[in-house]
């Protein structure tokens, strides 16, 4: 059976299907966590808690992605 669920991330309304933790939602969207910081609910979450950390239903999740770059 499907789980189903809907978020706010980023600011838009997802639905997500057997998507349970940060880790496996970073890996829906194709991110690497080294690469991101995550927000849920208004409280950074640290990358070790990303595997055990549960989303739920109408959470609130902002992932920021960092490029890489700079001035020479």
């Amino acid at each position: 059976m499907m789980n189903k669920m809907k978020i706010l991330l980023n600011g838009k309304s997802i639905e997500l299907t057997d998507v349970q933790t940060v880790s496996q939602l970073l890996d829906s969207l194709d991110m690497k966590a080294g690469r991101v910081a995550v927000e849920l609910n208004r409280e950074i979450i640290r990358k070790e808690s990303y595997e055990s950390q549960a989303i739920q239903d109408g959470d609130e999740i902002e992932v920021l992605q960092f490029v890489g770059g700079g001035s020479r």
